[in-house]
């Protein structure tokens, strides 16, 4: 039995975006740049990919400040949010209107030893050096090796799912 809206070769965008809806996402801040040209967004297009050497996938839209700071750099971080960041996560998303190195201005931020942002509320903040980048669509997949981790386990995690932020309790 096969359902026809789900075997067309092609959907609409509508359709896909609802689908997507669907996956719950860890909820990331991706950042890369370093004082003034500090860049960052909020993504749930994050991915572990081995750990052999360790490495994550970032998806990033190839028009953003934060696409062209990694490009220029080599180099990102990805702050995973506690579940008490959601204020924080829509700031990065553009809500307030801040954007470049302005929305540095919330959070706790610090810089770990490959010089990129670390927030320091994150339940994990990973550095990465760019080891492949592609276009696809209207987005560029970083893929990175990473350089530096710190953990705070204790909090809990934020994710979103159709269409709302939802808090993941630590255990």
């Amino acid at each position: 039995m096969t359902n026809d809206s789900l075997s067309d070769a092609t959907i609409t965008r509508e359709q896909f975006r609802e689908a997507m809806g669907l996956f719950p996402g860890a909820v990331t801040l991706i950042t890369a740049g370093e004082g003034a040209a500090r860049r960052g967004l909020t993504a749930t297009a994050v991915c572990s990919l081995t750990d052999s050497p360790p490495s994550l996938l970032v998806c990033v839209n190839a028009g953003t400040e934060t696409c062209a700071a990694i490009r220029e750099t080599g180099k990102f971080s990805v702050q995973l949010l506690s579940d008490e960041a959601e204020g924080l996560a829509l700031h990065f998303a553009g809500a307030k209107g801040a954007r470049g190195a302005e929305k540095f201005r919330e959070g706790a931020w610090e810089t770990c030893g490959s010089g990129l942002p670390r927030l320091g509320s994150a339940l994990a903040s990973i550095a990465c050096e760019v080891t492949s980048d592609s276009l696809n669509g209207s987005h560029r997949v970083f893929i990175g090796k990473i350089t530096d981790v710190r953990l705070a386990p204790e909090r809990g995690a934020l994710v979103y799912a159709r269409s709302r932020f939802h808090a993941l309790a630590a255990e």
